[in-house]
């Protein structure tokens, strides 16, 4: 007996010497220091939907690792990658492992962290930090990945931490340890703004549309308050960058910034202009639209009945001054603005001619013609009067300014009477036919009857 228990105790020796007893995973040098340990996507189980979903990540080493940027990414069955969780700056792993579940499956409160995102029965997950890939694992069905999960089956996909290879095993129970996940808390220092500074600027005017160069394009400022702004400080914020403003600009005074960058010129779509104050608050902005113009501004002219903004291309350029408002450009000497076209045209004009008795003035040619011998002496008009041949009538003659088109003669014809005659005509040939037609039996006998009495 004594020998016995002489053998049992040794051979207990040697086993607690090589570890025969242990319990402690035997985890693979190969896999990095945080890794993906388990997966599970959910199933529906008793008509509740999401029933055991999970991600259980690992730490390959006995100390805290701190999970500063990293991230755990998902990639659906379309291939589409998303962010399923980001882990915060100040957070930890502190024990072996700490489970993710999803927020909307059962015991998700037993879980260190909820993700919203649910799983799919064929996808991919990654562990990430930046652009830097720690450690992934697929399950498509695919080469290169592990068989998908089945539902009717349900099933964990577990990884063998001897071998880093995964595999779906039907009763795997995660692990969850509420001490294993740690956030520091630190305090937060509450941000210090900045005064505000520019309150009380506005855009007034804008030159995108330059003729020769970009340094023509100018950006005007409005201080509508009673006293001076510092712009030290302020912004212009264009096309998501900023351009630091300085200066003074006097109490309801303007100021024309002439930008570093260029606008564009006409643009398709309107382009954004922002006054970004020195707290980083939006004071005003500004769309300048597609239409600009050579020689033009895109100005603020004034305001509406309901206080709204008016603002108009104008040909009144105004930098660090009011606005004018002016329609149309301003033509050369000899010039005036035809108003359809917008362009300058030459002054002309049909001068004033007094025909010789038997003749009339033809006004497209300004020359006087002879009256024709049918027409009455009655044609010839008095001064100021012209006579058209066509409608038989005295016009008055009009003068072209350049401000309208060429002037062009009306003509007309009194053709109703005739009209009125051919219809007539017209009706009474119907009636005819339709007399003949319905009454060509008795008109055939008459016809015979008439016939015979010749014979």
């Amino acid at each position: 007996m004594k020998k016995f228990l002489l053998t049992i105790t040794m051979l207990c020796g040697v086993c607690s010497t090589l570890n025969c007893f242990a319990t402690t995973e035997i985890i693979s040098e190969e896999l990095p220091e945080i890794y993906i340990k388990a997966i599970n996507p959910g199933y529906t189980v008793d008509s509740v939907s999401n029933v055991g979903e999970m991600i259980e990540i690992g730490k390959n080493s006995d100390q805290p690792f701190s999970l500063a940027g990293a991230a755990v990414g998902y990639t659906n069955s379309s291939g589409n990658f998303s962010i399923l969780y980001e882990f915060p700056e100040n957070s930890w792993i502190t024990g072996e492992t700490i489970l993710l579940r999803l927020a909307s499956s059962p015991g998700s409160e037993l879980a260190a962290v909820n993700y919203t995102k649910t799983l799919a029965m064929k996808g991919g997950l990654s562990l990430v930090r930046g652009e830097e890939m720690i450690d992934e694992v697929c399950w498509t069905g695919k080469e290169g990945c592990e068989k998908d999960f089945k539902s009717a089956n349900p099933t964990t996909l577990v990884r063998n931490l001897e071998t880093g290879e995964f595999e779906h095993q039907e009763d795997y129970v995660p692990v969850y340890d509420e001490k294993s996940y740690y956030v520091e808390v630190t305090e937060e220092v509450p941000e210090v703004k900045p005064p505000s500074q520019c309150k009380g600027l506005e855009f007034s005017e804008i030159l995108s549309y330059y003729e020769e160069s970009h340094s023509e394009q100018f950006i005007e400022l409005h201080n509508y308050n009673a006293e001076q702004i510092l712009m030290d400080g302020c912004k212009i914020r264009y096309k998501n960058k900023s351009y630091t403003l300085s200066g003074i600009v006097k109490a309801d005074e303007y100021y024309a910034y002439y930008p570093s960058f260029n606008l564009t010129k006409n643009p398709t779509n309107s382009n954004l202009l922002e006054i970004i104050d020195t707290d980083g608050e939006v004071i005003d902005s500004l769309s300048y639209p597609n239409g600009q113009r050579k020689g033009t501004t895109y100005a603020l002219i004034g305001y509406g009945g309901s206080g709204e903004e008016l603002w108009r291309v104008t040909y009144a350029l105004t930098p660090n001054a009011p606005n004018i408002y002016q329609e149309f450009k301003t033509c050369e000497e000899g010039k005036v603005i035809n108003e359809e076209t917008g362009n300058c045209v030459k002054v002309t004009e049909v001068k004033t001619t007094v025909c010789k008795e038997g003749q009339y003035l033809n006004v497209l040619t300004g020359r006087c013609k002879n009256i024709s011998t049918k027409a009455s002496a009655t044609r010839v008009c008095k001064e100021g009067y012209y006579y058209n041949e066509e409608t038989k009538r005295c016009r008055k003659i009009q003068e072209n300014t350049g401000a309208d088109y060429s002037l062009e003669p009306e003509t007309y014809e009194e053709k109703s009477s005739f009209v009125a005659l051919y219809a007539v005509l017209f009706v009474i040939g119907i009636g005819m036919i339709y007399v003949v037609y319905e009454f060509r039996l008795e008109i055939a006998r008459l016809f015979c009857k008439v016939f015979r009495r010749s014979r």
